[in-house]
């Protein structure tokens, strides 16, 4: 049902898409859509975003509609179905829009920390027996799991990775039972004692306190990943050359310019943005990585008829990657 709704969400924000069938067929005055990834609910994440986007529509001369949905297959499916022109996107999804979508990398977050990336993280109830991850392991079919869906990269790539294929188990039967919802929403879950173990990622639990302080009180981190790289803006390639170069102008220059306070102001809004890098392609690296690490395993784990075949599949996994890895690097 969940899915259904985020679908027609989309449809009914994004009905029109933008009518490009080359670099210079695009009616001018045609709105663009940007398609948001939220952060939080999507009502509070169109609302975040909005005086960003009035100000994108000031400078291109265009208008510019947001859509942002509860799911990522909502999103991708928009995307997929040429709706989306320009969308915020965390790597798992924007390798998927580059390699398969025809859209390029154009800017990547800034935080006002510095910081290079988030993490993904395990949480528990603050009271909770267990602590730590042997007590975790020692007893498959005994806690409630919540995870993000299967796109989500700290809520299932980078924990499946890292954490449970890392010892052999498949965390979809490892666990009593699995939920799947958005990090707010497993957040609330573990503070409210339906769930023993969610997963979620440091940038979401600070916005989390934020929102939610009684119920982030009630929580502790069992399990942290290595670092990963902040989300993406791509643009589809198939819109005109200068409007492309307009708008990744425009993101790399926000909050930078002679009326940076304002517009610094708007990125706050935005969990804390400070800005987006310049960026290419090649960013979504260390995601096709989490991908090849991830196939790795579960071909490590499997069942096979014989050597010849496990080592066919490990060189296609191999090959692959190679292949997707000198695609990103435009090579």
């Amino acid at each position: 049902m969940r899915a259904w709704l985020a679908s027609w969400l989309v449809c009914v924000l994004a009905a029109a898409p933008v009518a490009a069938t080359s670099q210079g067929d695009i009616d001018p005055a045609a709105p663009l859509t940007f398609g948001i990834l939220p952060i939080g609910g999507p009502a509070e994440s169109l609302e975040a975003w909005r005086p960003m986007l009035d100000d994108l529509h000031k400078a291109i001369g265009r208008p510019v509609r947001a859509v942002s949905v509860t799911t990522y297959e909502g999103i991708a499916q928009a995307i997929s179905e040429q709706r989306v022109d320009i969308a915020f996107l965390s790597g798992r999804l924007a390798l998927d829009a580059v390699t398969q979508q025809n859209m390029q990398v154009i800017g990547r977050l800034t935080r006002g920390d510095g910081s290079r990336g988030y993490r993904a993280v395990l949480i528990v109830a603050a009271d909770s027996r267990l602590r730590s991850l042997d007590q975790l392991f020692a007893r498959p079919g005994k806690w409630r799991y919540a995870r993000g869906e299967a796109l989500s990269v700290s809520g299932y790539l980078v924990p499946e990775t890292q954490l449970f294929a890392a010892r052999g188990v498949d965390s979809d039967t490892f666990f009593a039972s699995v939920h799947v919802d958005n990090h707010q929403n497993n957040a609330l879950a573990v503070s409210n004692g339906e769930v023993d173990v969610a997963t979620n990622n440091t940038a979401d639990l600070e916005r989390f306190q934020q929102h939610f302080p009684e119920q982030y009180a009630r929580l502790r981190i069992l399990w942290t990943s290595s670092l990963i790289p902040h989300a993406v803006i791509v643009i589809r390639n198939d819109l005109p050359q200068a409007l492309r170069a307009q708008v990744a102008a425009f993101v790399t220059g926000y909050g930078k310019g002679k009326d940076g306070a304002r517009e610094e102001a708007n990125l706050k809004r935005i969990h804390d943005i400070s800005g987006f890098a310049p960026a290419d392609n090649a960013d979504l690296i260390p995601f096709a990585d989490i991908e090849y690490a991830l196939e790795q395993r579960r071909a490590t784990s499997a069942q096979w008829v014989s050597e010849a075949a496990r080592d066919a599949r490990f060189r296609k996994i191999r090959g692959d990657h190679d292949s997707l890895v000198a695609l990103l690097r435009g090579k």
